[in-house]
């Protein structure tokens, strides 16, 4: 028989109709796990099964990339699986819109490339623009970034970005030595970020655990964070944000902030952090702001409860004249970052600085509505006395040790 264009066409067809049969009769019947849904998985895909090499030197960005494109292309509920092993990736791009709903369950360990110019200033898995997505596993993260961490002049990627993402769910994971932050939310609704164990050396740069701007109803529970920079911190734009359950340390503690670094920064409102354990970090419950801005930012109505401090330094701050570069020069904007309505209630343990809560706020504009209550900490060392520094704060304490009543 004469070989044709319709017969390689028809022949492609009938092809594709078998093995697609094939390959979703084989993960029939499997539970779906993607937030709010309850059918069935369609369709596992596999990334070993795609070409994945699990030796941990392989390049397996293809078949893991891949693996995502198949899965958000087909309607319904679709996995994509990466299985014990060790796999090694460069750049993930997880985009969509995708047709239906996609789980990512992360069972072995990803290792990301330090070839940096493979990321292209970009980050190692970044999703993107998608409804409807979990990230799920016993797998781990491994950023690799304790070989680049040395080369502050290069943008380093993050390891997992969550942009434009509206409901979704990252559990499970341990994410570890990231070259950036280690998991970074923008853009984003409706996140939860939850049993995450988050791990990078105390002098590690840049590493914070979560990040999390210009989002809405964003969680952060049960989670364990040691890292060289903030445990978690909260960036203009944040609102109705919730921490809750998280043991941190070592790192620089959970901020509120930098705040005023950009103009048309974005307001940060209700954000609760609550139960959680600070041990050995250089900061506690952290307001971080410049002090002269070029366009008004506010941040109000913030809560910090029943949280246990141990051996950590400033465990209570609010630092209206932040400065990371130590020489700050006046922006001669005329504005300033507004700080109200925020309380402090049952903050509890021991502090390595003798001042163990610091309100440090703007000589342009105090700050307003401040609550000390029930704040008990006590200066561990022997060579002074627990004490508070407020400066330019308005409020009240009640319930409080004498000395840390300074409002």
């Amino acid at each position: 028989m004469a070989v044709t264009m319709d017969n390689v066409i028809r022949f492609m067809f009938i092809l594709s109709v078998v093995y697609g049969a094939a390959y979703a009769k084989k993960s029939e019947a499997k539970v779906a796990s993607a937030p709010g849904l309850a059918a069935a998985v369609n369709t596992v895909f596999d990334i070993t099964e795609l070409g994945a090499v699990a030796d941990g030197k392989t390049d397996s960005t293809k078949a893991v990339q891949d693996a995502w494109d198949a899965a958000c292309g087909l309607a319904g509920s679709q996995k994509v699986v990466i299985p014990k092993g060790e796999f090694m990736t460069g750049p993930l791009n997880f985009s969509g819109p995708c047709k239906g709903y996609v789980t990512v369950q992360i069972d072995g360990t990803m290792f990301g490339s330090n070839d940096i110019p493979k990321y292209n200033k970009g980050n190692w898995i970044e999703i993107l623009h998608i409804d409807n997505v979990l990230v799920n596993g016993s797998g781990t993260l491994d950023g690799q970034g304790a070989a680049v961490w040395k080369d502050e002049c290069k943008i380093l990627p993050n390891t997992l970005v969550l942009d434009y993402v509206k409901n979704g769910t990252v559990s499970g994971l341990k994410l570890v030595n990231a070259k950036f932050f280690h998991i970074n939310v923008y853009m984003s609704k409706g996140v939860t970020i939850k049993n995450v164990t988050i791990t990078a050396v105390a002098n590690s740069p840049n590493t914070d655990g979560v990040h999390i701007g210009d989002s809405s109803e964003i969680s952060v529970s049960d989670s364990t964070i040691a890292t060289g920079d903030d445990c978690i911190s909260v960036g203009p734009g944040s609102s109705r944000i919730s921490i809750q359950g998280i043991t941190c340390g070592p790192g620089q503690g959970i901020s509120v902030g930098c705040l005023g670094r950009f103009k048309d920064e974005k307001d940060v409102t209700d954000v609760t952090v609550r139960d959680c354990v600070l041990r050995n970090t250089s900061n506690g419950v952290r307001i971080k702001s410049y002090e002269d801005v070029l366009s008004p930012i506010t941040a109000s109505r913030l809560t910090f409860e029943n949280i246990r401090m141990d051996g950590v330094a400033n465990p209570v701050i609010v630092d209206q004249k932040y400065c990371p570069e130590k020489d700050c020069p006046e922006k001669k904007g005329s504005k300033t970052v507004t700080i109200k309505n925020v309380t402090f209630r049952n903050i509890t343990g021991t502090s390595n600085t003798p001042e163990a809560v610091s309100l440090l706020c703007s000589d342009q504009l105090p700050c307003s509505g401040m609550e000390l209550l029930d704040v008990n900490l006590k200066y561990d060392g022997k060579d002074n006395k627990t004490m508070a520094v407020c400066t330019n704060a308005k409020g009240i304490s009640k319930g409080s040790l004498q000395a840390l009543a300074c409002l």
